[in-house]
């Protein structure tokens, strides 16, 4: 499949389309590194999904990191322990994914763990009604078994990921890498969209699953 020229406001729309032509519950990942700011595509999704009548749940990965005293075992800045041990995915299982499984109860918890503070939030469950969407935004989401039906991938290439991520983050360079290589997002993802120019995208769309 072939990459596609593609405005910011095309993209979105495509996407909300695409999301909204699925029955049931619809969990969707968008998945990049902080450079490439897959919170931001996540987010624009919103209002277009709602426009088609489907209630929307936002949450962030980012909510679910394991505690310090577990995510920093080996450091602050050890690229394979960002790579394997930062994202708690089987608490992400639990609170977010299975509760939209077909028969599942709804109740989605929209954030654990405040990682700046080493805290749990105290956030209620929240009830997605049958037919609503789960956008779930991250970094390094894919090739995990995480259940998503619609999975998003920003890809930033070797060079525009290196300009774009601080200074302070670019020991996090070779857990990407790795990601690229094991992970291989740019295949498993359905919707891969590259964000080298921020005005200047380009899309490449499996063929739809369907509902």
């Amino acid at each position: 499949m072939r990459w596609r020229a593609i405005s910011r406001d095309a993209l979105v729309e495509e996407l909300a389309e695409r999301i909204a032509a699925r029955r049931g519950w619809v969990r969707v990942a968008v998945d990049g590194a902080p450079a490439a700011r897959p919170e931001t595509l996540a987010d624009e999704l919103v209002a277009p999904l709602r426009l088609r009548g489907r209630p929307v749940l936002r949450v962030s990965a980012g909510d679910f990191l394991r505690p310090a005293s577990l995510r920093l075992e080996h450091g602050r800045t050890d690229p394979d322990a960002f790579y394997e041990d930062w994202l708690d995915a089987k608490a992400l299982t639990r609170e977010v994914l299975e509760p939209l499984d077909p028969g599942g109860s709804g109740q989605v918890l929209p954030r654990l763990w405040d990682s700046r503070i080493d805290r749990a939030y105290r956030a209620p469950y929240q009830e997605l009604p049958p037919g609503g969407v789960l956008i779930v935004d991250g970094t390094l989401l894919l090739g995990r078994g995480l259940a998503f039906e619609v999975s998003v991938h920003v890809w930033l290439s070797v060079g525009a990921l290196e300009r774009a991520t601080p200074e302070d983050e670019l020991w996090r360079l070779p857990a990407y890498e790795r990601y690229e290589r094991e992970a291989r997002p740019q295949q498993a993802a359905d919707v891969v969209v590259r964000a080298d120019h921020p005005d200047r995208l380009a899309v490449r769309l499996t063929p739809d699953g369907g509902a």
